[in-house]
Protein backbone atom coordinates (compact mmCIF):
# COMPACT_ATOMS: atom_id res chain seq x y z
CA UNK A 1 0.00 0.00 0.00
CA UNK A 2 1.00 3.52 -0.60
CA UNK A 3 2.12 5.55 2.42
CA UNK A 4 -0.08 8.50 1.47
CA UNK A 5 -3.20 6.31 1.45
CA UNK A 6 -2.32 4.90 4.86
CA UNK A 7 -1.76 8.38 6.30
CA UNK A 8 -5.07 9.59 4.87
CA UNK A 9 -6.92 6.58 6.27
CA UNK A 10 -5.25 6.96 9.67
CA UNK A 11 -6.44 10.56 9.81
CA UNK A 12 -10.02 9.31 9.58
CA UNK A 13 -9.45 6.34 11.91
CA UNK A 14 -7.80 8.59 14.49
CA UNK A 15 -11.26 9.35 15.85
CA UNK A 16 -10.72 6.15 17.85
CA UNK A 17 -7.21 6.75 19.15
CA UNK A 18 -5.76 10.25 18.67
CA UNK A 19 -8.62 12.65 18.08
CA UNK A 20 -7.42 16.03 16.92
CA UNK A 21 -3.71 15.51 17.32
CA UNK A 22 -3.02 13.08 14.49
CA UNK A 23 -4.83 14.97 11.68
CA UNK A 24 -3.18 18.24 12.75
CA UNK A 25 0.29 16.67 12.75
CA UNK A 26 -0.29 15.03 9.37
CA UNK A 27 -1.67 18.25 7.91
CA UNK A 28 1.44 20.24 8.83
CA UNK A 29 4.03 17.56 8.06
CA UNK A 30 2.90 16.16 4.71
CA UNK A 31 3.49 17.76 1.34
CA UNK A 32 0.89 15.74 -0.57
CA UNK A 33 -2.21 17.88 -1.29
CA UNK A 34 -4.54 14.83 -1.24
CA UNK A 35 -3.34 13.81 2.23
CA UNK A 36 -3.68 17.44 3.41
CA UNK A 37 -7.27 17.48 2.13
CA UNK A 38 -8.09 14.23 3.95
CA UNK A 39 -6.41 15.43 7.15
CA UNK A 40 -8.43 18.65 7.04
CA UNK A 41 -11.69 16.77 6.41
CA UNK A 42 -10.92 14.35 9.26
CA UNK A 43 -10.13 17.22 11.61
CA UNK A 44 -13.39 18.96 10.78
CA UNK A 45 -15.32 15.74 11.35
CA UNK A 46 -13.60 15.37 14.73
CA UNK A 47 -14.62 18.92 15.71
CA UNK A 48 -18.33 18.59 14.81
CA UNK A 49 -19.26 16.63 17.98
CA UNK A 50 -17.57 19.31 20.11
CA UNK A 51 -19.73 21.94 18.46
CA UNK A 52 -22.80 19.91 19.44
CA UNK A 53 -21.94 20.01 23.17
CA UNK A 54 -23.48 23.48 23.65
CA UNK A 55 -26.77 21.95 22.53
CA UNK A 56 -26.80 19.87 25.69
CA UNK A 57 -26.22 22.93 27.84
CA UNK A 58 -28.92 24.75 25.92
CA UNK A 59 -31.20 21.84 26.73
CA UNK A 60 -30.45 22.21 30.43
CA UNK A 61 -31.08 25.94 30.53
CA UNK A 62 -34.11 25.92 28.26
CA UNK A 63 -35.75 23.17 30.28
CA UNK A 64 -35.19 25.16 33.45
CA UNK A 65 -36.56 28.37 31.98
CA UNK A 66 -38.53 28.84 28.79
CA UNK A 67 -39.73 25.33 27.99
CA UNK A 68 -40.35 24.19 31.55
CA UNK A 69 -43.38 21.93 31.43
CA UNK A 70 -43.85 21.72 35.16
CA UNK A 71 -44.02 17.92 34.94
CA UNK A 72 -40.45 17.55 36.13
CA UNK A 73 -39.45 15.77 32.91
CA UNK A 74 -36.69 17.64 31.05
CA UNK A 75 -37.96 16.83 27.55
CA UNK A 76 -35.77 19.29 25.65
CA UNK A 77 -32.68 18.12 27.54
CA UNK A 78 -33.32 14.48 26.62
CA UNK A 79 -33.96 15.51 23.03
CA UNK A 80 -30.58 17.27 22.90
CA UNK A 81 -28.81 14.26 24.46
CA UNK A 82 -30.40 12.03 21.81
CA UNK A 83 -29.35 14.42 19.05
CA UNK A 84 -25.80 14.52 20.42
CA UNK A 85 -25.60 10.72 20.49
CA UNK A 86 -26.97 10.53 16.94
CA UNK A 87 -24.42 13.08 15.71
CA UNK A 88 -21.57 11.10 17.29
CA UNK A 89 -22.74 7.81 15.78
CA UNK A 90 -23.05 9.37 12.32
CA UNK A 91 -19.59 10.97 12.59
CA UNK A 92 -17.94 7.69 13.64
CA UNK A 93 -19.64 5.78 10.80
CA UNK A 94 -18.65 8.50 8.31
CA UNK A 95 -15.01 8.42 9.45
CA UNK A 96 -14.84 4.63 9.18
CA UNK A 97 -16.44 4.77 5.72
CA UNK A 98 -14.05 7.46 4.48
CA UNK A 99 -11.03 5.65 5.96
CA UNK A 100 -11.94 2.41 4.21
CA UNK A 101 -12.75 4.26 0.98
CA UNK A 102 -9.30 5.90 0.99
CA UNK A 103 -7.61 2.54 1.47
CA UNK A 104 -9.46 0.99 -1.46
Amino acid sequence: METNKILSALCYFSIFFAGFIFPIIVYFITDNPHVKKDAKAALISHIIPLIAIPLIFAGIFLDIGIFATGSGLPVFFFLMIGLFILINIVIVIWNVYKGIKVLL
